[in-house]
């Protein structure tokens, strides 16, 4: 019974990626996570991301009236962005999560045997996603 839940919540889980165009795997295992799992994941999850970056600017104060954010020519917009996604660990980790949360169970266990370059790989898609839509962050 358990295995019916979790094949069908994998199956579910696949359906809902959109797909996603990307140069063809090299032989490297986390080039082919990362192509193959990660960015169509961070494709469907993309709203998602956008809103969580928008609050997080928002209880920092840089969004809104008083916000400074949008204000900062864009380099200034990306290095803001890379720095807090990368060492607010607590936000970070909320992010990382996001995306673990859509992985199959096999998905998963591929994660965890490479989970550090796999977590810096999901890291670096997620701030070059910001940063290429920094127009819908800040309107």
């Amino acid at each position: 019974m358990m295995h019916d839940t979790s094949q069908n919540r994998d199956e579910g889980l696949l359906a809902l990626r959109p797909e996603v165009a990307t140069e063809p795997t090299t032989s490297n295992p986390a080039e082919a996570f990362q192509n193959g799992t990660l960015r169509p994941i961070l494709k469907l999850q993309n709203e998602l991301v956008l809103g969580l970056f928008r609050d997080y600017l928002t209880k920092r104060k840089q969004l809104g009236l008083e916000g400074r954010f949008a204000r900062l020519p864009r380099p200034e917009q990306e290095a803001y962005i890379d720095h807090s996604v990368r060492t607010d660990q607590k936000f970070k980790n909320l992010l990382v999560g996001v995306v673990i949360g859509q992985f199959t169970t096999g998905e998963w266990t591929a994660f965890r045997i490479d989970e550090a370059e796999l977590t810096r790989r999901t890291v670096q898609l997620i701030v070059q996603r910001l940063c290429s839509q920094i127009d819908l962050l800040v309107h």
